[in-house]
């Protein structure tokens, strides 16, 4: 069953570059979410995400070993669970204005390109959180991507709607 979780239904088994499928499809599921169910609903998932994926990658390790300096790249769910996060400001903030999600469709596409970019790069936090052991080490490092992609998004809705330019 973890597996199947970290895999998230064996979308991690998807070549190449597993962890922009697993990305994609997050980015895809989010919007359903939040286009049918809304704000609270995507929370919800996004906890869920990222519980699931604690879970799943330490159960793994408890019957398979420690996976080596980095984590296997078909473990998908935490990117699943960083895409989330990095989306959160997107969904909040069409819940906040009462406006469809896909109306924000530039944020959608910039929390993509934005988690991508952190969690391939690992710029300070990220990077640290990968070097750790154990879950925490597969986890985290999509985690605080997420939030640094998730504060992108925010500055640059502030930059395009000129609020930080006044």
């Amino acid at each position: 069953m973890s597996r199947l979780i970290a895999s998230v239904l064996g979308l991690g088994h998807l070549r190449p570059a597993p962890g922009t499928w697993g990305s994609l499809a997050a980015v895809l599921v989010g919007f359903l979410i939040a286009r049918f169910g809304g704000a609270w609903p995507f929370l919800a998932a996004t906890l869920l995400a990222i519980v699931l994926a604690f879970w799943s990658v330490a159960d793994l390790i408890s019957r398979l070993g420690e996976p080596g300096p980095h984590d296997p790249s078909w473990v998908v769910i935490d990117e699943v669970a960083g895409q989330w996060i990095a989306l959160v400001p997107v969904v909040l903030g069409a819940a906040n204005n009462g406006v469809a999600p896909e109306r924000l469709w530039p944020g959608w596409i910039a929390a993509f390109l934005l988690f991508r970019l952190f969690d391939i790069w690992k710029p300070g936090p990220v990077g640290w959180a990968d070097r750790r052991h154990g879950a925490a080490g597969v986890v985290l490092d999509d985690l605080f991507a997420g939030l640094l992609a998730a504060l992108g998004v925010i500055l640059l809705a502030g930059l395009a709607h000129g609020v930080l330019m006044r």
